[in-house]
Protein backbone atom coordinates (compact mmCIF):
# COMPACT_ATOMS: atom_id res chain seq x y z
CA UNK A 1 0.00 0.00 0.00
CA UNK A 2 1.10 3.84 -0.58
CA UNK A 3 0.16 6.97 1.00
CA UNK A 4 -0.14 9.56 -1.05
CA UNK A 5 0.44 13.70 0.85
CA UNK A 6 -1.42 16.07 -1.88
CA UNK A 7 -1.18 18.89 0.37
CA UNK A 8 -2.99 21.61 -1.56
CA UNK A 9 -3.93 25.49 -1.57
CA UNK A 10 -7.13 25.09 0.60
CA UNK A 11 -6.45 21.59 2.07
CA UNK A 12 -4.58 18.28 2.60
CA UNK A 13 -5.97 15.33 0.52
CA UNK A 14 -4.68 11.75 1.31
CA UNK A 15 -5.34 8.66 -0.65
CA UNK A 16 -4.26 5.31 0.43
CA UNK A 17 -3.75 2.97 -2.99
CA UNK A 18 -2.76 -0.68 -3.65
CA UNK A 19 -0.34 -2.04 -6.17
CA UNK A 20 -2.64 -1.65 -8.94
CA UNK A 21 -3.09 2.18 -8.33
CA UNK A 22 -6.91 1.65 -7.16
CA UNK A 23 -7.68 4.33 -4.28
CA UNK A 24 -8.75 2.17 -1.53
CA UNK A 25 -8.81 5.09 1.37
CA UNK A 26 -9.02 8.80 1.41
CA UNK A 27 -9.25 11.50 4.20
CA UNK A 28 -9.56 15.53 3.79
CA UNK A 29 -8.62 18.18 5.89
CA UNK A 30 -9.19 21.95 5.08
CA UNK A 31 -6.68 24.91 5.90
CA UNK A 32 -7.17 27.98 6.59
CA UNK A 33 -6.00 31.51 4.01
CA UNK A 34 -4.81 34.26 5.58
CA UNK A 35 -5.18 37.84 3.50
CA UNK A 36 -3.58 40.22 5.99
CA UNK A 37 -2.83 43.03 3.03
CA UNK A 38 -4.29 42.78 0.03
CA UNK A 39 -2.79 40.81 -2.56
CA UNK A 40 -0.62 38.90 0.27
CA UNK A 41 -1.84 35.30 1.27
CA UNK A 42 -0.52 33.17 3.42
CA UNK A 43 -0.65 30.00 5.19
CA UNK A 44 0.60 28.78 8.81
CA UNK A 45 2.98 26.33 8.35
CA UNK A 46 2.32 24.41 11.51
CA UNK A 47 -1.75 23.82 10.27
CA UNK A 48 -0.39 22.38 6.69
CA UNK A 49 1.82 19.69 8.80
CA UNK A 50 -1.41 18.68 11.04
CA UNK A 51 -3.51 18.83 7.94
CA UNK A 52 -1.56 16.12 6.54
CA UNK A 53 -1.48 14.16 9.65
CA UNK A 54 -5.21 14.33 10.12
CA UNK A 55 -5.88 13.63 6.84
CA UNK A 56 -3.42 10.82 6.61
CA UNK A 57 -5.15 8.79 9.27
CA UNK A 58 -8.36 9.60 7.80
CA UNK A 59 -7.30 7.60 4.93
CA UNK A 60 -5.73 4.72 6.95
CA UNK A 61 -8.64 4.40 9.05
CA UNK A 62 -11.09 4.20 5.56
CA UNK A 63 -8.82 2.00 3.96
CA UNK A 64 -8.75 -0.25 7.24
CA UNK A 65 -4.90 -0.07 6.44
CA UNK A 66 -2.17 0.04 9.70
CA UNK A 67 0.66 2.74 9.00
CA UNK A 68 3.09 -0.26 9.05
CA UNK A 69 1.35 -2.15 6.67
CA UNK A 70 2.88 1.20 4.10
CA UNK A 71 5.46 0.30 1.24
CA UNK A 72 6.04 4.02 1.00
CA UNK A 73 4.90 7.89 0.84
CA UNK A 74 4.43 10.18 -2.28
CA UNK A 75 4.54 13.36 -1.50
CA UNK A 76 3.02 16.40 -3.87
CA UNK A 77 2.38 20.03 -3.00
CA UNK A 78 1.21 23.56 -4.00
CA UNK A 79 4.56 25.13 -4.86
CA UNK A 80 5.96 28.05 -5.14
CA UNK A 81 4.91 28.57 -1.70
CA UNK A 82 7.93 29.72 0.40
CA UNK A 83 8.66 28.79 4.16
CA UNK A 84 11.59 29.67 6.02
CA UNK A 85 12.07 27.92 9.02
CA UNK A 86 14.91 27.85 12.26
CA UNK A 87 16.89 24.71 11.42
CA UNK A 88 17.29 24.22 15.39
CA UNK A 89 13.90 24.36 16.57
CA UNK A 90 12.03 23.30 13.72
CA UNK A 91 9.98 26.19 13.86
CA UNK A 92 9.02 28.68 11.03
CA UNK A 93 9.99 32.34 10.98
CA UNK A 94 7.17 33.38 9.32
CA UNK A 95 3.51 31.97 7.39
CA UNK A 96 4.24 30.53 4.45
CA UNK A 97 3.82 33.25 1.58
CA UNK A 98 1.49 31.26 -0.73
CA UNK A 99 2.05 31.11 -4.16
CA UNK A 100 -0.98 33.59 -5.07
CA UNK A 101 0.83 36.08 -3.20
CA UNK A 102 1.61 39.30 -5.22
CA UNK A 103 3.15 41.41 -2.54
CA UNK A 104 6.86 41.60 -4.74
CA UNK A 105 5.35 42.55 -7.59
CA UNK A 106 7.42 45.76 -7.84
CA UNK A 107 10.76 43.86 -6.81
CA UNK A 108 9.85 41.38 -10.04
CA UNK A 109 10.09 44.85 -12.32
CA UNK A 110 13.43 45.63 -11.47
CA UNK A 111 14.84 42.27 -11.98
CA UNK A 112 16.67 41.09 -14.80
CA UNK A 113 14.00 39.23 -16.97
CA UNK A 114 15.93 38.02 -19.83
CA UNK A 115 18.74 36.66 -17.65
CA UNK A 116 15.90 34.68 -15.92
CA UNK A 117 14.43 33.67 -19.09
CA UNK A 118 16.91 32.14 -20.22
CA UNK A 119 18.48 30.36 -16.96
CA UNK A 120 15.10 29.45 -16.08
CA UNK A 121 12.62 28.72 -18.49
CA UNK A 122 9.61 30.97 -15.91
CA UNK A 123 9.16 34.91 -16.19
CA UNK A 124 10.35 37.33 -13.51
CA UNK A 125 7.07 37.01 -11.91
CA UNK A 126 6.11 36.73 -7.92
CA UNK A 127 4.11 33.73 -8.32
CA UNK A 128 7.59 32.05 -7.94
CA UNK A 129 9.46 31.73 -4.55
CA UNK A 130 12.78 33.28 -5.49
CA UNK A 131 11.13 37.11 -4.20
CA UNK A 132 9.28 35.44 -1.67
CA UNK A 133 12.72 34.25 -0.19
CA UNK A 134 14.42 37.39 -0.31
CA UNK A 135 11.13 39.34 1.00
CA UNK A 136 11.83 37.01 3.91
CA UNK A 137 15.18 37.18 4.39
CA UNK A 138 14.85 40.96 5.15
CA UNK A 139 16.54 42.08 8.10
CA UNK A 140 17.53 38.62 9.06
CA UNK A 141 20.74 36.63 9.29
CA UNK A 142 20.75 33.40 6.95
CA UNK A 143 22.65 31.39 9.53
CA UNK A 144 20.84 28.79 11.01
CA UNK A 145 17.67 28.89 8.52
CA UNK A 146 16.35 26.77 5.86
CA UNK A 147 14.39 27.40 2.92
CA UNK A 148 11.56 25.12 1.35
CA UNK A 149 8.56 24.99 -0.70
CA UNK A 150 5.93 23.00 1.36
CA UNK A 151 7.49 19.14 -0.10
CA UNK A 152 10.93 20.27 1.93
CA UNK A 153 8.98 21.62 4.85
CA UNK A 154 6.84 18.30 4.95
CA UNK A 155 9.64 15.83 4.89
CA UNK A 156 11.84 18.08 6.57
CA UNK A 157 8.75 17.99 9.89
CA UNK A 158 7.99 13.99 8.87
CA UNK A 159 11.42 13.30 9.29
CA UNK A 160 12.31 15.28 12.52
CA UNK A 161 14.43 17.45 10.79
CA UNK A 162 16.68 15.12 9.69
CA UNK A 163 16.83 15.12 5.54
CA UNK A 164 16.34 18.67 4.06
CA UNK A 165 15.01 17.87 0.51
CA UNK A 166 13.25 18.91 -2.72
CA UNK A 167 12.72 17.56 -5.81
CA UNK A 168 13.74 18.92 -9.58
CA UNK A 169 10.04 19.65 -10.07
CA UNK A 170 9.43 21.67 -7.10
CA UNK A 171 13.26 23.17 -7.29
CA UNK A 172 12.33 24.17 -11.13
CA UNK A 173 9.57 26.50 -9.55
CA UNK A 174 11.64 28.99 -7.08
CA UNK A 175 13.80 30.86 -9.98
CA UNK A 176 16.97 29.74 -8.32
CA UNK A 177 17.69 26.72 -10.48
CA UNK A 178 19.09 26.53 -13.80
CA UNK A 179 16.68 24.40 -15.83
CA UNK A 180 20.23 23.13 -18.06
CA UNK A 181 22.00 21.27 -15.42
CA UNK A 182 18.56 21.31 -12.64
CA UNK A 183 20.58 22.22 -9.98
CA UNK A 184 20.92 26.04 -7.71
CA UNK A 185 22.32 28.27 -10.00
CA UNK A 186 24.94 30.72 -8.24
CA UNK A 187 24.39 34.19 -9.63
CA UNK A 188 20.61 33.60 -8.91
CA UNK A 189 21.21 32.80 -5.95
CA UNK A 190 23.58 36.62 -4.87
CA UNK A 191 20.65 38.06 -6.99
CA UNK A 192 18.17 37.29 -4.59
CA UNK A 193 20.50 37.58 -0.98
CA UNK A 194 20.10 33.43 -0.97
CA UNK A 195 23.00 31.71 0.77
CA UNK A 196 23.56 27.83 -0.50
CA UNK A 197 23.19 26.71 2.98
CA UNK A 198 19.18 27.55 3.06
CA UNK A 199 18.74 25.66 0.62
CA UNK A 200 17.57 21.62 0.15
CA UNK A 201 19.40 18.93 -1.66
CA UNK A 202 17.65 18.34 -5.01
CA UNK A 203 16.75 14.83 -5.92
CA UNK A 204 14.77 12.96 -8.36
CA UNK A 205 10.96 13.10 -8.47
CA UNK A 206 10.55 9.14 -7.38
CA UNK A 207 13.81 8.12 -5.23
CA UNK A 208 13.54 7.63 -1.94
CA UNK A 209 14.95 10.71 0.43
CA UNK A 210 14.30 9.70 4.19
CA UNK A 211 12.03 8.06 6.38
CA UNK A 212 9.45 9.37 7.71
CA UNK A 213 7.97 8.59 11.64
CA UNK A 214 4.13 8.65 10.51
CA UNK A 215 1.38 7.73 13.28
CA UNK A 216 3.67 5.60 15.04
CA UNK A 217 5.66 3.49 11.53
CA UNK A 218 8.51 4.42 10.03
CA UNK A 219 8.36 4.92 6.07
CA UNK A 220 9.92 5.77 3.49
CA UNK A 221 9.16 8.92 1.57
CA UNK A 222 9.64 7.60 -2.08
CA UNK A 223 8.06 10.29 -4.09
CA UNK A 224 7.96 14.36 -4.51
CA UNK A 225 6.66 15.88 -7.38
CA UNK A 226 4.83 19.30 -7.48
CA UNK A 227 0.97 19.32 -7.79
CA UNK A 228 0.94 19.93 -11.38
CA UNK A 229 3.98 17.79 -12.50
CA UNK A 230 2.61 15.03 -10.13
CA UNK A 231 -0.75 15.46 -12.19
CA UNK A 232 0.99 15.52 -15.19
CA UNK A 233 2.20 11.61 -14.40
CA UNK A 234 -1.00 10.79 -12.61
CA UNK A 235 -2.70 11.41 -16.18
CA UNK A 236 -0.26 8.91 -17.95
CA UNK A 237 0.93 12.09 -19.85
CA UNK A 238 4.57 10.93 -19.92
CA UNK A 239 5.21 11.18 -23.85
CA UNK A 240 5.81 14.05 -26.19
CA UNK A 241 2.60 16.00 -27.04
CA UNK A 242 0.31 14.68 -24.24
CA UNK A 243 -1.41 17.22 -22.22
CA UNK A 244 -3.21 17.72 -19.07
CA UNK A 245 -5.50 20.93 -16.94
CA UNK A 246 -6.29 21.04 -14.04
CA UNK A 247 -9.41 22.71 -12.95
CA UNK A 248 -9.59 24.05 -9.38
CA UNK A 249 -8.53 27.32 -7.51
CA UNK A 250 -6.64 28.46 -10.78
CA UNK A 251 -5.58 25.86 -13.92
CA UNK A 252 -2.54 24.73 -14.86
CA UNK A 253 -2.09 23.20 -18.66
CA UNK A 254 0.85 21.38 -19.23
CA UNK A 255 1.99 19.49 -22.03
CA UNK A 256 4.97 16.96 -21.73
CA UNK A 257 8.24 17.72 -24.34
CA UNK A 258 10.37 15.06 -22.91
CA UNK A 259 13.57 15.18 -23.01
CA UNK A 260 14.43 17.95 -25.28
CA UNK A 261 15.10 21.57 -23.54
CA UNK A 262 13.51 24.05 -25.62
CA UNK A 263 13.00 27.59 -25.24
CA UNK A 264 9.88 28.34 -24.00
CA UNK A 265 7.72 30.27 -26.28
CA UNK A 266 6.02 33.68 -24.79
CA UNK A 267 3.45 33.87 -21.96
CA UNK A 268 3.87 30.45 -20.70
CA UNK A 269 7.19 28.77 -19.32
CA UNK A 270 9.38 25.58 -19.14
CA UNK A 271 9.68 23.59 -16.19
CA UNK A 272 10.74 20.53 -15.09
CA UNK A 273 8.49 17.20 -15.19
CA UNK A 274 8.54 14.23 -13.13
CA UNK A 275 11.07 12.04 -14.80
CA UNK A 276 14.74 11.55 -15.86
CA UNK A 277 15.63 14.79 -16.85
CA UNK A 278 12.74 15.41 -19.03
CA UNK A 279 11.06 18.24 -19.26
CA UNK A 280 7.10 20.43 -19.66
CA UNK A 281 5.57 23.25 -20.88
CA UNK A 282 3.45 25.72 -18.66
CA UNK A 283 0.63 27.72 -18.73
CA UNK A 284 -0.68 28.84 -15.35
CA UNK A 285 -3.77 30.41 -15.13
CA UNK A 286 -4.32 32.17 -11.31
CA UNK A 287 -8.13 32.70 -11.14
CA UNK A 288 -11.14 30.33 -12.52
CA UNK A 289 -12.31 28.07 -9.83
CA UNK A 290 -11.94 30.89 -7.45
CA UNK A 291 -13.84 32.94 -9.68
CA UNK A 292 -17.23 30.92 -8.91
CA UNK A 293 -16.06 30.86 -5.17
CA UNK A 294 -15.92 34.89 -5.95
CA UNK A 295 -18.93 34.85 -6.99
CA UNK A 296 -20.54 33.19 -3.94
CA UNK A 297 -18.67 34.11 -0.92
CA UNK A 298 -18.09 38.12 -2.54
CA UNK A 299 -21.20 38.59 -4.60
CA UNK A 300 -23.91 35.97 -2.94
CA UNK A 301 -25.41 35.86 -6.08
CA UNK A 302 -25.10 31.61 -5.94
CA UNK A 303 -25.49 29.75 -2.95
CA UNK A 304 -23.32 27.11 -3.76
CA UNK A 305 -20.33 26.72 -6.64
CA UNK A 306 -22.51 23.25 -7.69
CA UNK A 307 -25.57 25.85 -9.29
CA UNK A 308 -23.13 27.29 -11.65
CA UNK A 309 -23.80 25.06 -14.39
CA UNK A 310 -27.38 24.63 -13.98
CA UNK A 311 -27.70 28.45 -13.94
CA UNK A 312 -25.58 28.43 -17.16
CA UNK A 313 -27.51 26.16 -19.40
CA UNK A 314 -30.46 28.61 -17.70
CA UNK A 315 -30.13 30.94 -20.42
CA UNK A 316 -29.17 30.77 -24.26
CA UNK A 317 -26.18 32.69 -24.36
CA UNK A 318 -24.11 34.87 -22.62
CA UNK A 319 -26.11 37.79 -23.15
CA UNK A 320 -22.84 39.71 -24.48
CA UNK A 321 -21.31 39.44 -20.95
CA UNK A 322 -17.79 38.70 -20.63
CA UNK A 323 -15.80 38.59 -17.30
CA UNK A 324 -11.94 38.96 -17.13
CA UNK A 325 -11.19 37.25 -13.64
CA UNK A 326 -8.28 39.05 -12.80
CA UNK A 327 -8.75 39.03 -9.00
CA UNK A 328 -4.84 38.57 -8.52
CA UNK A 329 -3.46 40.06 -11.57
CA UNK A 330 -3.57 37.44 -14.85
CA UNK A 331 -1.05 34.67 -15.48
CA UNK A 332 -0.03 33.01 -18.51
CA UNK A 333 -0.14 34.05 -21.38
CA UNK A 334 -0.09 37.90 -20.10
CA UNK A 335 2.07 37.92 -16.94
CA UNK A 336 0.39 41.42 -15.58
CA UNK A 337 0.04 41.06 -11.86
CA UNK A 338 -1.17 44.66 -11.73
CA UNK A 339 -3.78 44.08 -13.76
CA UNK A 340 -7.22 43.76 -12.45
CA UNK A 341 -10.65 41.89 -12.92
CA UNK A 342 -13.59 43.46 -15.83
CA UNK A 343 -16.87 42.55 -16.58
CA UNK A 344 -18.29 44.08 -19.95
CA UNK A 345 -21.57 44.21 -21.58
CA UNK A 346 -23.78 44.28 -18.68
CA UNK A 347 -27.09 45.75 -19.86
CA UNK A 348 -30.66 46.24 -18.18
CA UNK A 349 -31.35 42.46 -19.49
CA UNK A 350 -28.56 40.97 -18.05
CA UNK A 351 -29.47 38.08 -15.17
CA UNK A 352 -27.69 36.42 -12.71
CA UNK A 353 -27.24 33.77 -14.59
CA UNK A 354 -25.25 35.56 -17.54
CA UNK A 355 -22.79 36.36 -15.21
CA UNK A 356 -22.42 32.79 -13.95
CA UNK A 357 -21.95 31.98 -17.07
CA UNK A 358 -19.39 34.46 -18.18
CA UNK A 359 -17.69 33.32 -15.69
CA UNK A 360 -17.26 29.81 -16.56
CA UNK A 361 -16.78 30.51 -19.94
CA UNK A 362 -13.48 32.60 -18.85
CA UNK A 363 -12.30 29.41 -17.55
CA UNK A 364 -12.34 28.26 -21.25
CA UNK A 365 -11.12 30.70 -23.01
CA UNK A 366 -8.18 31.21 -20.54
CA UNK A 367 -7.39 27.83 -21.32
CA UNK A 368 -7.34 28.42 -24.74
CA UNK A 369 -5.46 31.39 -24.84
CA UNK A 370 -2.72 29.72 -23.07
CA UNK A 371 -2.92 26.55 -25.52
CA UNK A 372 -2.91 28.92 -28.39
CA UNK A 373 0.57 30.37 -26.57
CA UNK A 374 2.28 27.42 -26.04
CA UNK A 375 2.02 26.81 -29.89
CA UNK A 376 2.86 22.74 -29.93
CA UNK A 377 1.12 20.04 -31.34
CA UNK A 378 -1.50 18.52 -29.11
CA UNK A 379 -2.85 14.87 -29.58
CA UNK A 380 -3.66 14.09 -25.68
CA UNK A 381 -5.89 16.37 -23.51
CA UNK A 382 -6.27 14.84 -20.15
CA UNK A 383 -8.51 17.30 -17.35
CA UNK A 384 -8.54 16.70 -13.91
CA UNK A 385 -9.70 19.10 -10.58
CA UNK A 386 -13.13 20.07 -9.20
CA UNK A 387 -14.30 22.28 -12.50
CA UNK A 388 -14.45 19.07 -14.84
CA UNK A 389 -17.44 17.77 -12.76
CA UNK A 390 -19.09 20.98 -14.60
CA UNK A 391 -20.47 19.27 -18.14
CA UNK A 392 -21.34 23.08 -19.60
CA UNK A 393 -17.56 24.11 -19.22
CA UNK A 394 -15.97 20.89 -19.90
CA UNK A 395 -18.20 20.58 -23.23
CA UNK A 396 -17.07 24.22 -24.14
CA UNK A 397 -13.37 23.63 -22.88
CA UNK A 398 -13.90 20.70 -26.16
CA UNK A 399 -15.61 22.89 -28.13
CA UNK A 400 -12.76 25.78 -27.96
CA UNK A 401 -9.83 23.67 -28.35
CA UNK A 402 -11.21 21.43 -31.41
CA UNK A 403 -9.93 18.68 -29.78
CA UNK A 404 -11.74 16.17 -27.38
CA UNK A 405 -11.32 16.72 -23.80
CA UNK A 406 -10.91 13.24 -21.30
CA UNK A 407 -11.99 13.47 -17.39
CA UNK A 408 -10.24 11.75 -15.58
CA UNK A 409 -12.32 8.81 -13.40
CA UNK A 410 -10.39 9.88 -10.10
CA UNK A 411 -10.07 13.08 -9.56
CA UNK A 412 -7.29 13.02 -7.56
CA UNK A 413 -5.09 12.30 -10.21
CA UNK A 414 -2.21 15.09 -8.45
CA UNK A 415 -2.43 11.87 -5.77
CA UNK A 416 -1.93 9.08 -7.96
CA UNK A 417 0.59 10.88 -9.70
CA UNK A 418 2.57 11.31 -6.35
CA UNK A 419 1.49 7.31 -5.32
CA UNK A 420 2.95 6.19 -8.63
CA UNK A 421 6.13 8.28 -8.52
CA UNK A 422 6.64 6.52 -4.59
CA UNK A 423 5.46 2.92 -5.74
CA UNK A 424 7.93 3.02 -8.32
CA UNK A 425 10.44 3.97 -6.42
CA UNK A 426 10.54 1.23 -3.76
CA UNK A 427 9.73 -1.51 -6.75
CA UNK A 428 5.59 -1.64 -6.10
CA UNK A 429 5.09 -1.40 -9.81
CA UNK A 430 6.36 -0.34 -13.17
CA UNK A 431 5.37 3.08 -14.84
CA UNK A 432 3.34 1.01 -17.30
CA UNK A 433 0.55 0.55 -14.41
CA UNK A 434 -0.13 4.72 -15.26
CA UNK A 435 -1.46 3.72 -18.67
CA UNK A 436 -3.10 0.32 -18.04
CA UNK A 437 -5.21 1.48 -15.52
CA UNK A 438 -6.45 4.99 -17.27
CA UNK A 439 -9.79 4.46 -17.35
CA UNK A 440 -11.56 8.20 -18.34
CA UNK A 441 -14.96 8.98 -16.66
CA UNK A 442 -15.89 11.08 -19.56
CA UNK A 443 -14.73 12.29 -23.34
CA UNK A 444 -16.38 15.20 -24.49
CA UNK A 445 -16.03 15.80 -28.23
CA UNK A 446 -15.98 18.98 -29.77
CA UNK A 447 -19.67 19.99 -31.61
CA UNK A 448 -19.62 23.56 -32.04
CA UNK A 449 -19.55 25.75 -35.26
CA UNK A 450 -16.74 27.47 -35.95
CA UNK A 451 -17.97 30.50 -36.42
CA UNK A 452 -19.81 30.50 -33.35
CA UNK A 453 -16.45 29.88 -31.79
CA UNK A 454 -14.84 32.84 -33.54
CA UNK A 455 -17.12 34.75 -32.48
CA UNK A 456 -17.08 34.28 -28.31
CA UNK A 457 -13.41 34.43 -29.12
CA UNK A 458 -13.80 37.62 -30.33
CA UNK A 459 -15.75 39.00 -27.69
CA UNK A 460 -13.26 37.21 -24.86
CA UNK A 461 -10.31 39.55 -26.78
CA UNK A 462 -12.41 42.68 -26.58
CA UNK A 463 -13.16 42.29 -23.03
CA UNK A 464 -9.24 41.33 -22.76
CA UNK A 465 -8.37 44.13 -24.51
CA UNK A 466 -10.24 46.60 -22.04
CA UNK A 467 -8.28 44.64 -18.82
CA UNK A 468 -5.06 44.97 -20.11
CA UNK A 469 -5.13 48.83 -21.51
Amino acid sequence: MILAIDQGTTGTTCLVVDDELRTVGRGYRPIEQHFPRPGWVEHDPEELCQSVLTAAEQALADARVRPTELAAIGITNQRETTILWDRRSGEAVHRAIVWQDRRTAERCLELPAELIRARTGLVADPYFSATKLEWLLRGRSPKGLAFGTVDSWLVWKLTGGRVHATDVTNASRTMLVDLETLDWDAELLALFGAERSLLPEIHGSSEVVGEAALLGATVPIAGIAGDQQASLFGHGCVRPGQAKATYGTGSFVLVHLGAALRKPPHGVVVTAAAGDREYALEGSVFVTGSAIQWLRDGLGIIGDAGESEALARAVDDNGGVYFVPALTGLGSPHWRPEARGLVSGITRGTRREHLVRAALEAIAYQTRDVVDAMDTEIDVFRADGGGTANGFLMQLQADLLGIPVEVAAEQETTARGAAALAGIAVGAFEEDVLVATLTPARRYEPRLDRAEVERLLAGWHDALRRTLE
